[in-house]
């Protein structure tokens, strides 16, 4: 069965952000006053083949663990959805 995958990792919220920071920053020039708190994270989408949605979530999580993301300063989100005949 085959699956399409969301991964977001975001640096957890105690860890320092200096992209989101300058973005902030730069933001009132551009005339956005009303925008605060951005955090920069990294989306990743890819296709799995698995038999069935927990085994799935499982791979991921394995991959996420061992490649994508660094657990010590960054959180994970994952979606797994299967895809349909006609995606």
């Amino acid at each position: 069965m085959k699956f399409k995958v969301l991964v977001e990792v975001d640096l957890k919220a105690a860890i320092a952000d200096p992209a989101g920071a300058t973005i902030e920053r730069a933001l009132p020039a551009l005339g956005f006053e009303n925008i605060s708190q951005v955090r920069v994270g990294k989306a990743i989408r890819f296709s799995l083949d698995a038999a069935n949605s927990e085994e799935a979530r499982q791979i991921v999580q394995l991959v996420c663990d061992r490649l994508l993301a660094n657990p010590v300063i960054e959180d994970t989100s994952i979606v797994v959805e299967p895809v349909q005949a006609s995606d």
